[in-house]
């Protein structure tokens, strides 16, 4: 699919338009049934919720500073949902829908924005989920050391890695990319090109024509999606899947998006873009685009949506309330979590928390 939907220039796979109707879909390109377009929808209306209701929270002093996902839950949902259970996947932190469709708990994702490092603690063999990584671009390689892990072991088990585009322009990020081709290994690299890296536009951090095409350079394929398309998303994530894990080979695939709120809730976006500019994102919202699908085949109607929209914010809120419920973290803890054994330095530092 990669090599048959080599796209030229700016171009990307699109196969649900913003309208909710379906482009001519070609024979070769992977498909969902109706029933699981339906469950997808569920997972990313929750991840709305979720996401709203936690910059609610921000707002109200009940969370601390958190990334929201909004319009770019189709991104996360579908490339996870073209993995197999015990696939790992190595996030950054705008991939909420992604956590979801794992399968972890609402409340461990709320757990970490709360400031509890318990919301790090997701066995391996449970969830093959890595924690959120903050340090821009700093997870690829973590991802790429899994996959050669793998690789070793003579496993067939892949990797998912998501970054946002303004990762691309990070040094650690480029030395993902040359180990991953140099090594043939079974990594799916997924750049979630929201436009912006904070307040820092696209064409103001790289002169490359588009994102995928970096790939090029280090030897292996590319592919540019629409990403408010889950099923574009998740027919490049289903291919791209099929040649890490049956050929071991990398590839890459630019999920083009727009961040619909804010880089983080400590940050205000209109003080460096235009707020028509995101009026015609909204046209293209990814839940809406699905809704009008899901409604045109009769698959979904408005007592359908609210019915669903209300269970999803109820479970939002039950999770916050249970985060709200544990003991808060202690001072001590800072040093539990950051290695395996505690370097001198650190040691004498908590000894002294301790005698205090």
């Amino acid at each position: 699919m990669f090599e048959k939907l080599a796209l030229a220039d700016k171009e990307y796979l699109c196969i649900l338009e913003p309208d909710g109707n379906l482009r001519d879909i070609p024979s070769h390109v992977p498909t969902l049934s109706n029933e699981e377009i339906l469950s997808a929808y569920r997972l990313m209306l929750l991840a709305r919720q979720a996401d709203e209701w936690a910059v609610s929270l921000n707002r109200q002093g009940r969370m601390s500073t958190y990334p929201p996902n909004k319009g770019q839950e189709a991104n996360a949902v579908g490339a996870v949902l073209a993995l197999r259970k015990d696939d790992w996947l190595v996030p950054s932190f705008r991939e909420l829908g992604a956590w979801i469709a794992k399968g972890i708990p609402l409340h461990q994702v709320y757990m970490y924005w709360y400031g509890n490092e318990q919301g790090s603690n997701l066995p391996l063999e449970t969830y093959h989920t890595l924690p959120i990584a903050i340090p821009v671009g700093s997870q690829p390689l973590h991802a790429v050391g899994i996959a050669y892990a793998e690789k070793l072991k003579a496993s067939d088990r892949i990797v998912l890695t998501f970054m946002g585009e303004g990762a691309t322009s990070q040094g650690a990020v480029h030395e993902a990319f040359n180990l991953a081709g140099v090594w043939n290994v079974g990594v799916v690299f997924y750049v979630q090109n929201n436009q912006w890296a904070i307040s820092l536009p696209t064409e103001k951090q790289t002169a490359s024509r588009t994102l995928a095409e970096k790939a090029c350079a280090y030897g292996f394929e590319s592919i540019r999606v629409d990403g408010n398309d889950l099923l574009a998303v998740h027919a490049a994530a289903s291919a791209g899947a099929k040649i890490a894990r049956e050929e071991r080979r990398p590839v890459l695939i630019e999920g083009y998006t727009y961040r619909l709120g804010a880089h983080t809730t400590a940050d205000d976006p209109k003080l460096y873009r235009e707020e028509a500019q995101v009026e015609s994102w909204l046209e293209k919202d990814p839940l809406l685009r699905l809704e009008k699908y899901l409604m045109n085949r009769g698959l979904l109607d408005q007592t359908d949506r609210e019915d669903l929209l209300a269970a999803a914010l109820t479970e939002a809120k039950l999770a916050f309330e249970r985060v709200e419920s544990e003991p808060d973290p202690s001072l001590e803890e800072t040093f539990r979590y950051t290695f395996a054994t505690l370097p001198p330095i650190l040691e004498r530092q908590l000894q002294r928390r301790l005698e205090a």
